[in-house]
């Protein structure tokens, strides 16, 4: 969509032209339009403008003409009977995730792998929110993407996204106090959820950035937070990634732990958990000082890991060493990805905390 954007500066960028303001009668006041421009998008004398104020005090100038016709962008991607899953698979996310609305799959030969066809569908239900498969024959797929802007806000997608996280990862820990095999599966199923969450709040942002409309919509106030919240998300999507290494990990145990193992890594891990639930409440609270708190209390965690691994029996067998200093390694990239979420807080609150 090609839109105008007039703005008010102190200084002007190559592609701006500078138009003086005129008042006819008294009390209108026109600003002509560059004739390329005009050109470029057929007007003509009667057509309509829709001008809608942004943030900051610029205008969105657009013709209704091409507001009206405009259709949701959509993607046709050609396969190959030799493509691996995996590959059509990332072509859908990238598709995906930079906006488009309608995904068509198509077989360059007879017909979609038996394969390929199972890798797109687990795929779909699995990860992506608020998509359906709206057409399926041998030769051809077609994704949809029906869940709009305004029914689930970045905010409250990782929202809940923080919430599965920080409970996989609190989870991870009673998987290994009762040794629990099915609980620690779980946690790695639960995985697909977080992922589910990240490639629709990294869609949204990727929309939101090119257009202040869509910002709004999504619940965030400048185009600045859209490049935190993407940081944030990576950030939370790792710290799931490590509670299902430590599922993992718990996984190879043969032999339950001594106690004292045990509390000096449930120490260490709920001291993890606790500056984890303030990082994530500093960010939905815009609070400076609680993320500035939160980053000094992470520092504590090189020091519990220590004591974790000191803890460890010297006659426990390698390979179950191996893996408890894996989980308490999973313990501290918690804590350490929990003190990167405070400091992309301290620069989202700087403003507020200065003009205090």
């Amino acid at each position: 969509m090609a839109l105008w954007m007039v703005k008010c500066a102190l200084s002007l960028k190559p592609e701006e032209e500078v138009r003086k303001l005129q008042l006819i009668g008294g009390s209108t006041y026109t600003l002509s339009l560059p004739k390329r421009w005009v050109e470029e998008m057929r007007l003509k004398r009667g057509s309509l403008i829709s001008l809608v104020q942004q943030k900051g005090g610029s205008l969105l100038i657009l013709p209704k003409e091409l507001e009206r016709t405009e259709e949701p962008p959509h993607a046709a991607l050609d396969v190959l009977f030799s493509d691996h899953p995996d590959t059509v698979v990332r072509k859908i996310i990238s598709t995906y995730l930079i906006g488009y609305n309608l995904i068509q799959i198509r077989a360059r030969e007879q017909r979609l792998t038996s394969n390929q066809r199972n890798a797109i569908k687990n795929f779909v239900r699995r990860k992506l929110v608020g998509t359906e498969i709206v057409d399926d024959s041998p030769s051809l797929l077609t994704l949809q993407v029906l869940l709009s802007y305004p029914e689930l806000s970045v905010e409250n997608a990782l929202r809940r996204m923080c919430i599965i996280a920080a409970s996989m990862h609190r989870d991870a820990i009673t998987s290994l106090k009762e040794m629990n095999e099915n609980l620690a599966q779980d946690i790695v199923t639960m995985d697909d959820e977080v992922d589910r969450f990240s490639f629709y709040i990294i869609r949204q942002l990727k929309a939101a950035v090119q257009n202040e409309k869509i910002l709004e919509e999504i619940g965030l106030s400048t185009a600045r937070d859209c490049l935190g919240y993407r940081l944030i998300t990576k950030t939370v999507e790792r710290v799931a990634d490590h509670a299902v290494k430590i599922a993992q990990n718990v996984l190879m145990l043969t032999n339950p732990l001594a106690r004292e193992t045990f509390q000096e890594i449930y120490g260490m891990s709920s001291y993890a958990d606790s500056v984890l639930n303030d990082a994530v409440k500093s960010l939905f609270k815009q609070d400076f000082r609680l993320a500035d708190n939160v980053v000094e209390r992470a520092k504590k965690i090189t020091s519990l890991e220590r004591r974790a691994i000191a803890a460890i029996p010297k006659e426990t067998q390698a390979e179950e060493a191996s893996s408890l200093r894996l989980i308490i390694e999973s313990i501290r990239r918690i804590a350490e990805y929990t003190s990167d979420i405070a400091e992309i807080v301290l620069n989202l609150t700087i403003e507020d905390a200065i003009g205090t």
